[in-house]
């Protein structure tokens, strides 16, 4: 038998059988990191030429490819699936900027040329897969905890409305990043998350409450407590997706994007259920003026800066988009308040988005989507979101209907501002992949 398996191995083309791995495996690495499917098969396309191959057609869903390589009248089909869904823009400028660097193998390349290249992409993946995160699990969660507080004053909380938002946020990040280290499932992680950071607002709200420090108890804020779970990067880049016409991808990010929401809506909903609580919108800020547009200002860079270190970017990919997300979410909030409806106002400041960082990307070699989606989620009108699915789960038909459909037309709008300026400014996006 083992004789017979030695023979057989004699006409497999063993080169080809490894290229094609790590042409998969490439994609792979950067289909876990978070990004669209669009570029996922960029960067296998990118690998394959630098490999000799003449083709690669990939299907690609949130954590699947499935990848034919063709070289000459050869070609093999390879599948790969990932449990892990996760972001992380770190790796993904690593991936595209190291990918847009390989030069397509020369016709004439010999085999043991093309074994160079091979050797250099696997050590090059085995660097990337092994790098960790920028930033202390402590650290993130004081970053989900700026960028929930900067959510809650956008969503008109006051100062200690903002504080207890900021410690609820910080202990449910914490745990949430400890249990998705330990593998577990993450609609579970999703909920208990939720239910921590819930608790610990309305705990620190009762308090102070309690002790007089407040005349109100905001109960509202805990919606804004857990704004860190909103699926920012899976909702923007379904919607692009789906703007190319890829259903495979599309439909399962926002079939995951939406799992993620209504998990941790349910959470709020079963607090709320036991506290006697309802996410109602609270009255907005007595501030006007100069200082009021200051502190919008402030609250949206501070909210996407936030939200741009959780997915785990460098410390310049950060400020840059928070300086996007400020100039956009600014300008959105002031549409607003002088009377355009809001999907017109969020349909600008995607748009807005979309065109800085198609301009700044290039020049400074930063990946557009590292830019533009932390610059938009905090855009997202989570907290309309998880009141639709709290009314819905209560039988309060015509508010979650109300809610749900805001969020949705918001979230629409701000994907077709994003697609229209890419549109612009990148060649082939609206084509068939590449």
């Amino acid at each position: 038998m083992a004789e017979i398996f030695v023979s057989e191995s004699k006409f497999e083309p063993v080169e080809m059988i490894r290229a094609s791995r790590l042409v998969v495996r490439m994609g792979r690495a950067l289909l876990t990191a978070g990004s669209g499917s669009y570029r996922v098969k960029t960067v296998m396309q990118q690998a394959g030429a630098a490999l000799g191959m003449t083709s690669i057609h990939a299907q690609v869903t949130i954590n699947e490819i499935t990848a034919t390589c063709h070289r000459g009248a050869i070609y093999r089909t390879e599948v790969a699936q990932s449990s892990t869904i996760g972001v992380n823009s770190d790796r993904i400028g690593l991936i595209q900027n190291y990918c847009e660097e390989l030069e397509p193998a020369p016709e004439n390349a010999s085999a043991a040329e093309i074994g160079a290249r091979m050797d250099e992409l696997e050590a090059f993946l085995d660097e990337v897969e092994a790098r960790p995160h920028l930033y202390h699990d402590i650290a993130n969660s004081l970053f989900a905890a700026v960028a929930c507080a900067a959510f809650a004053f956008l969503n008109d909380g006051g100062i200690f409305e903002i504080l207890a938002v900021f410690c609820g946020a910080a202990l449910g990040q914490y745990v949430r990043r400890l249990m998705l280290h330990r593998g577990l499932n993450q609609l579970a992680v999703t909920m208990i998350a939720a239910a921590v950071a819930s608790f610990l607002y309305l705990a620190i709200a009762n308090g102070l409450y309690s002790a007089g420090v407040v005349e109100t108890l905001h109960e509202s804020g805990y919606v804004s407590a857990v704004l860190f779970l909103v699926p920012g990067f899976p909702l923007i880049t379904a919607a692009l997706d789906l703007s190319r016409l890829d259903f495979s991808a599309g439909m399962s990010r926002l079939s995951y994007a939406l799992m993620i929401m209504i998990s941790a809506a349910l959470s709020l909903w079963a607090v709320s259920a036991v506290l006697g609580l309802e996410p109602s919108p609270p009255e907005p800020l007595d501030l006007n003026g100069a200082l009021f547009l200051t502190l919008r200002l402030v609250a949206s860079a501070l909210g996407v800066w936030g939200f741009a270190m959780i997915f785990n970017s460098p410390w310049k990919v950060a400020l840059i988009a928070a300086g996007i997300g400020m100039i956009a979410n600014t300008a959105r909030l002031v549409f607003v308040d002088q009377g355009m409806f809001v999907q017109g106002a969020a349909f600008i400041a995607g748009l807005i988005v979309g065109v800085l960082s198609n301009l700044i990307a290039p020049r400074l070699n930063i990946p557009r989507i590292t830019l533009s989606v932390p610059a938009v989620v905090i855009m997202i009108p989570g907290a309309a979101g998880y009141r639709s699915i709290f009314y819905l789960n209560a039988g309060d038909t015509l508010q979650a209907l109300t809610y749900g459909f805001n969020a949705i037309f918001v979230v629409i709008a701000v994907a077709v501002g994003l697609t229209f300026a890419r549109s612009l400014t990148e060649q082939h996006w609206l084509d068939g992949a590449k």
